[in-house]
């Protein structure tokens, strides 16, 4: 179910979480990235607008390789769209709102 709060993902809930949810935004970042930091209001922003239709996530790659290795997250931050369990949007760097926010309403 949809809701304005981010979750944390790890791991072992994974792929329990991209299934569970119909369309998940997935933030892969890391504590020391500067990028990671600017983009964060942005993803919190996201999951406000869209809190009836989309759930917003974060994974620390740090502290989670095996799920930044299974989509080969090279680079940070990179967000992950997921459809019905499925990646369907890559959005690597710290980008324009209205850039992210093209790639979600795509799947709305």
């Amino acid at each position: 179910m949809a809701s304005n709060k981010i979750i944390e993902i790890k791991d072992a809930d994974f792929d329990s979480n991209i299934e569970k949810n119909p369309l998940i935004l997935v933030d892969f970042w890391a504590a020391w990235c500067f990028p990671c930091k600017m983009i964060a209001p942005l993803v919190e922003e996201m999951a406000e607008t869209y809190k009836d239709k989309l759930v917003c996530a974060k994974l620390n790659v740090d502290e989670n390789p095996t799920s930044a290795a299974k989509f080969s997250i090279t680079g940070i931050p990179t967000l992950l769209l997921f459809k019905d369990g499925k990646p369907v949007e890559r959005v690597v760097g710290a980008v324009p709102k209205e850039q992210l926010e093209s790639k979600i309403k795509a799947h709305l």
